[in-house]
């Protein structure tokens, strides 16, 4: 449920400490937020890199748990960051970009001020985006959450992986390939759009599996149910292969071993100020100009 204006009266912010060269920018939003009359919160690393005096949460968990709204400072890689440790608590994440593309992002940081002042009044919509789970065993530690993508892939070695995939129990091929993206829609403007494959709008209820340099040309990129589960078993023992969430390594994979890839009960809430369309943030992003000159 989005809350009102006056019901955002605990603000949380979180900046990507390695963007050291945007401390003024992050500076200025803690300054905004409390000259608003707001309550700002930090977590240990944004309060170091700004050199807040008040004593910041134990972490990003806890900074979602106490308050409104986050305010993220960094490119889609933190957002992504964000979304997975604080996935749960439901708190609305709000991006400023001073990274790349920054597909997640609400507004530029140079448009700081303007977009805080939209918040303020209100003039934003939240959306909750689904996040998907892979599933490698029955361990504490064999759950690996995304809100982007799951890709399995050849690791260090530059050799073919061998992967069986299944939908529902129902096989669908085995790929011979440097590895598989199982992409939201979100992520669908990601590495599986470099991978060639298609643009999925935000509402779309579906999954996307894209193959990576497969070795059989006719392999393409297949759109599936998000009600729908994925099996992928592991085929060749001669290629080291290891899967990742939203780009970060999480784990080995053994010849013969399977992974489970599913929609997550969790999701992320995102905002959106009024005033940008997903289809303007497409053109805007990757330059869309269509047949114009």
């Amino acid at each position: 449920m989005k809350k009102t204006p006056s019901q955002l009266k605990r603000i949380g912010l979180i900046a990507n400490p390695e963007k050291s060269d945007r401390v003024d920018l992050v500076s200025h939003a803690a300054r905004i937020v409390e000259k608003s009359g707001r309550q700002l919160l930090l977590d240990p690393a944004t309060a170091s890199l700004i050199n807040w005096p008040s004593t910041p949460l134990a972490d990003a968990r806890a900074l979602a748990r106490a308050c409104d709204l986050l305010l993220v400072f960094g490119g889609d890689g933190t957002i992504l960051r964000v979304s997975r440790e604080t996935a749960g608590i439901g708190t609305p994440i709000m991006g400023l970009n001073v990274g790349g593309l920054g597909f997640l992002t609400a507004a530029s940081g140079k448009k700081l001020t303007t977009a805080l002042a939209k918040l303020w009044e209100g003039q934003y919509t939240i959306e909750s985006l689904a996040m998907i789970e892979a599933r490698t065993g029955n361990g504490k530690h064999s759950r690996h959450l995304a809100l982007n993508d799951v890709v399995i892939s050849r690791g260090r070695i530059p050799r073919l992986v061998e992967l069986a995939v299944s939908v529902d129990e129902d096989l669908v091929t085995r790929y011979r390939c440097d590895g598989l993206i199982i992409c939201t829609p979100t992520g669908s403007t990601a590495y599986s759009l470099a991978a060639g494959g298609a643009v999925v709008t935000p509402q779309a209820e579906v999954l996307t599996l894209t193959p990576i340099c497969p070795h059989t040309l006719s392999n393409r990129s297949l759109i599936i149910s998000m009600k729908s589960t994925i099996t992928i078993r592991v085929l060749n023992h001669r290629a080291d292969t290891c899967l990742n969430a939203d780009g970060q390594f999480q784990t080995e994979l053994q010849s013969g071993q399977s992974v489970t890839i599913r929609r997550s009960n969790q999701k992320t809430r995102l905002v959106r100020l009024v005033g940008r369309s997903f289809f303007e943030t497409l053109r805007h992003k990757l330059q869309w100009s269509g047949s114009n000159v």
